[in-house]
């Protein structure tokens, strides 16, 4: 299963693709989309949008997790993360792709098994289960891969819930 992890964002959107394959976890590609500053809002999303279709149909993920927003300060960055993350999502589901979503608590407690664990920690973990050199850079990279790391490890216990309330 190849999964596609998105850490929404306009100026910077981080992501990751990781294969799992058994009980391995193996990065594939990972990186940013970046949009400059003072662009029209109309086209970062328009730049955010033919990118993430273009990781899509370079890389092909069989799904793709996306983390929730979860903003208690800056309105305005909400709404163009909001915006961003649509345009992502559309991207996806134009492909076919199912979408899970998952908050920052949900990444946290899949990836380091602590809900409130620091950045720093989820990172470190990140560089571990992906068997890294170095935590990737920027931050939204690292993020992103955590994404994909914590749907690895829950489409697991999904898939046996389904098993087991098929059977």
């Amino acid at each position: 299963m190849r999964v596609l992890g998105i850490d929404p964002g306009i100026a910077i959107v981080g992501f990751g693709f990781v294969d799992k394959i058994g009980s391995k976890l193996v990065p594939v590609q990972y990186g940013c989309i970046q949009t400059e500053a003072h662009t029209p809002q109309e086209e970062r999303l328009k730049q955010v949008y033919e990118s993430t279709c273009a990781l899509i149909d370079r890389y092909k993920p069989d799904t793709v997790a996306v983390e929730k927003l979860f903003f208690n300060k800056n309105v305005t960055t909400a709404f163009s993360v909001g915006q961003a993350r649509g345009v992502m999502i559309l991207a996806a589901a134009q492909r076919g792709l199912p979408v899970t979503e998952y908050t920052p608590l949900q990444v946290k407690q899949a990836v380091v098994g602590y809900g409130k664990a620091e950045k720093r920690q989820v990172q470190e973990m990140v560089k571990m289960f992906l068997k890294l050199s170095a935590i990737p850079k920027p931050d939204d990279v690292a993020d992103a891969l955590a994404v994909a790391i914590c749907h690895a490890h829950s489409s697991v216990l999904t898939q046996k819930i389904n098993e087991v309330n098929r059977g």
